[in-house]
């Protein structure tokens, strides 16, 4: 039994920095830690009751995602958005999900493509009577799944590489304007346009939407 040992804790690390992660994430997307706030470790950890080591790693983790930064003497805050960073962020969210899109539509058979991406609807629709944070999250597995679909991993990677920052868009402009954004029919507008295998109303559905919802934050 010795030998379980090290597994057995390095398990039970990584589920202790998973939940960390995950509590710090719905902090800073809500506005319970805001934009600019400087991060005292002690506290933190002390408020999560994890080490300091295992916050530190969750901490690097986020910094990583984008949500935040730092400061002189590597002083970790979270991020504060401008108005500038969150057209620019839609803008590459624009490319890379127009280019899934004309992908998508150059599939001789797509649909598999758009049962998943209805299903993924359907779980925004089931989220809409939840929590904000599980609304967020079915809003961000719809536009995922639409990278993902596509086979191309570097694509995939590049979008999973900007979510931290997606994540801080989002509640940029407060609760009432980010759930706006997370409309059910814009997402049918883009499954729509897919499946109609024209490439260029697909990338034009994309564009608009995200166009759309970058004016809508930034209002």
């Amino acid at each position: 039994m010795a030998g379980l040992t090290a597994p057995l804790l390095g398990l039970e690390k990584k589920s202790l920095r998973e939940q960390a992660l995950s509590a710090l994430r719905t902090a800073i997307t809500s506005g319970e830690l805001e934009p600019g706030r400087h991060l005292v470790e002690t506290e933190l950890s002390d408020m999560l009751q994890i080490s300091r080591g295992t916050l530190r790693e969750a901490l690097r983790q986020l910094e990583q995602e984008g949500l935040l930064a730092a400061g002189p003497r590597g002083r970790l805050s979270v991020r504060h958005l401008d108005a500038k960073e969150i057209r620019d962020i839609f803008a590459v969210r624009a490319a890379l999900e127009s280019l899934a899109a004309r992908s998508l539509c150059e599939l001789p058979d797509r649909a598999h493509v758009t049962s998943s991406l209805r299903s993924a609807i359907e779980a925004m629709a089931a989220a809409a009577e939840g929590s904000l944070e599980g609304r967020i999250e079915s809003d961000l597995e719809f536009h995922r799944t639409l990278c993902r679909l596509t086979g191309n991993e570097t694509l995939l990677h590049s979008w999973e590489s900007l979510e931290g920052s997606i994540r801080m868009s989002i509640m940029y402009a407060g609760v009432e304007r980010a759930v706006s954004n997370m409309s059910v029919d814009r997402h049918y507008d883009i499954v729509r346009a897919i499946e109609s295998g024209d490439a260029t109303l697909a990338r034009q559905t994309i564009l608009e939407h995200m166009d759309g919802a970058a004016a809508n934050l930034v209002a």
